[in-house]
């Protein structure tokens, strides 16, 4: 147990007294959570019970797809600060993104940020559906550079590098190339084009990246992973390229069917006749006080 540290046996014990409390939880747990909260609210009006839960008391959250509406509906809290981390915050790299209620005031935000700070870089937004946003990229973010990293790691290994050597290559590259990229401010675009020289070993590379659409399916798992912290959270996920912004109703549908009927009309076949033989001919336009008849066994025309 580090110093300062206090562990609890139940929730109520836990956040007794508490300034701040910190949830971090899986997502699905987090109904059994709520009614944990609600029962320390309840015990707090019994001395006997030991347990006091503050009234102005703030919940920071940490966990993807949750709304703040959640908190405030589960616990009958009303400070509430939700944010999305990521995993390099365990070594003091982590970037989060933030917001929180009104009810939460300067001093307050303040120390919340503090705390937040204390593991990495953290940005507040006003507008809570910036954390979805944020989920996709750098929530989820680090997974995507380590199968990348994965990848090239592999590959130095399949062209005769040990794992050992193709991994120091591999990581020096992306923290140099990150830190590189964060100092001179410069476009990505600008960086990557001063690595390309014209028909060189990069140019070559590149063009397999883009003819493998590389930049489509990055942007794609991006959006996928914002859809899903939005369904997780309740809401609509029908965003994004090739997705309609409003759910189609019966008028709209009924409209899109009209368009295309108008689009491709109907046309009635040719009428036909059928000759002496029993053969189904088609009716053909001939000068006035003629008829054509196309006979469709044999193609031979004639005037009847």
């Amino acid at each position: 147990m580090h110093r300062g540290i206090r562990t609890s046996s139940s929730i109520p014990d836990a956040i007794t007294d508490a300034d701040l409390i910190v949830l971090a939880v899986k997502p699905q747990n987090c109904p059994k959570v709520y009614e944990e909260i609600r029962r320390a609210r309840s015990l707090t009006s019994d001395p006997s019970s030991g347990v006091n839960l503050k009234e102005d008391a703030a919940l920071l959250s940490v966990i993807a797809g949750k709304p703040i509406a959640s908190y405030l509906n589960g616990t009958g809290l009303t400070k509430i600060a939700r944010s999305m981390p990521n995993t390099p915050a365990q070594i003091g790299r982590g970037m989060t993104v933030w917001s929180c209620t009104s009810a939460i005031n300067a001093e307050e935000r303040d120390k919340i940020r503090q705390v937040l700070c204390s593991f990495g870089k953290a940005i507040y937004v006003e507008d809570e559906s910036f954390i979805d946003m944020s989920t996709s990229i750098s929530g989820s973010g680090p997974a995507y550079i380590f199968l990348l990293m994965e990848a090239m790691i592999d590959a130095g290994v399949h062209m005769g590098f040990s794992r050992d050597t193709a991994t120091t290559l591999v990581h020096h590259t992306l923290l140099g190339s990150t830190l590189f990229a964060m100092e001179t401010g410069e476009h990505p675009a600008v960086l990557r084009n001063s690595v390309t020289s014209p028909a060189g070993t990069t140019a070559s590379a590149i063009y397999e990246l883009e003819n493998g659409k590389f930049r489509t399916v990055i942007k794609d798992a991006i959006w996928a992973c914002y859809r899903r912290s939005l369904e997780m959270g309740g809401h609509d996920s029908n965003v994004g390229p090739g997705r309609p912004n409003v759910e189609p109703t019966v008028e709209t549908l009924k409209e899109a069917l009209e368009e295309t009927f108008d689009q491709h009309s109907f046309v009635p076949p040719p009428p036909t006749s059928t000759t002496g033989s029993g053969k189904s001919s088609i009716l053909k336009e001939a000068p006035p006080g003629e008829m054509v008849l196309d006979d469709e066994t044999n193609g031979d025309g004639g005037k009847k």
